[in-house]
């Protein structure tokens, strides 16, 4: 009988371990509706709730590939806003010297994504060839690439030049057939809702699919036995690192694109608590060798309808990172209890 007991306990553990996130996912928008009735299940508010989590969503895809090799990367925001920085700078250069707006902007964006490369291949450096932690080395990102975006404009906003073009891919939209919003236009779905979701989608791929993805994981899982298999470890943990920077470039031109300026001292700020936060709720193990991408975008979304929740029962925005910190260790507490 206690064998049985136990067998039946292992079970809905391991379905737990697997779907949990889905059923969490359920509850919540069933008690978002229940809270905010029709105005929840608005298309129009869905629409928003997705574009607005839709950068930290792209930071998140990153993230997971990133903890699933073992790593972490703490810099995610302060790489997010120097890309930003640099690139509209560098726009704006071009637009004053007299080039086109298509010119400038397509530069400018190229700019922003070398740059997140850039960053992020430095902190694949430091821990793959200085043999730093990732910890350690990701902690100096955060400080470095934050004091490099206020000296740029010395802790003020850089303003975009692009009056129309620049602001497209933040604020511009694919249009649904059939939907209509409040004013009567067709309803949208955000140009950086689908860069999430494309994101997603070939994160999961590549993790699942491709012998980077199986590779990926047998070195997060264990990586003498990795080394032993003939696994380039040094490559891999490179090559994500330098992922999880272009995805930061990706999401900085979502973001000063929506705003058509970046805030130094601002943007990207607590990005990173964000996207870990939504990487282990979604079911990717901190200590590594295990995660799903798709499980990642659930747990953006959850993150997103919690924020929404708290907002709506007029909960101080000063409280809300502590429920993100609360729902990080309940995260990991439960891992570790179907682990176990």
């Amino acid at each position: 009988m206690a064998t049985n007991y136990s067998h039946v306990l292992r079970d809905t553990q391991k379905w737990l371990e697997r779907w949990g996130v889905v059923v969490a996912f359920v509850a919540l928008f069933a008690a978002s509706t229940y809270k905010q009735g029709f105005d929840f299940l608005n298309p129009e508010n869905i629409r928003a709730l997705l574009n607005s989590n839709a950068p930290v969503g792209i930071l998140a895809v990153g993230m997971t590939l990133v903890i699933i090799s073992a790593g972490i990367d703490l810099s995610v925001g302060s790489m997010l806003v120097l890309a930003g920085a640099i690139g509209m700078t560098a726009m704006n250069a071009l637009i004053e010297q007299g080039s086109g707006q298509w010119t400038a902007v397509l530069l400018g964006g190229a700019t922003t994504l070398l740059v997140g490369v850039a960053a992020g291949s430095v902190n694949g450096l430091l821990v793959v060839f200085g043999r730093i932690a990732p910890f350690i080395a990701t902690l100096g990102g955060l400080a470095a690439f934050r004091s490099m975006s206020l000296a740029i404009a010395d802790a003020g906003e850089i303003r975009s030049q692009s009056t129309e073009l620049f602001g497209v891919l933040g604020r511009g939209g694919i249009p649904l057939p059939g939907l209509l919003n409040a004013g009567g236009k067709a309803l949208t779905i955000s140009y950086s809702t689908v860069l999430f979701f494309v994101a997603a989608a070939i994160a999961q791929w590549f993790l699942s699919r491709s012998r980077f993805g199986r590779q990926l994981v047998a070195v997060g899982a264990n990586e003498i036995a990795a080394r032993y298999a003939g696994i380039s470890v040094s490559s891999i943990r490179f090559r994500v690192y330098a992922a999880m920077g272009l995805l930061a470039g990706i999401a900085a031109l979502v973001q000063s694109s929506r705003m058509n300026s970046v805030s130094t001292s601002q943007l990207g700020l607590g990005s990173e608590l964000d996207a870990i936060a939504a990487v282990v709720i979604g079911g990717t193990r901190l200590s590594g060798g295990f995660g799903r991408v798709w499980g990642t975008v659930f747990g953006v979304l959850i993150l997103g309808m919690i924020t929404n929740i708290l907002t709506i029962s007029g909960v101080s925005p000063y409280w809300q990172g502590s429920v993100k910190g609360a729902v990080i260790v309940l995260a990991v507490l439960v891992q570790r209890s179907s682990r176990n």
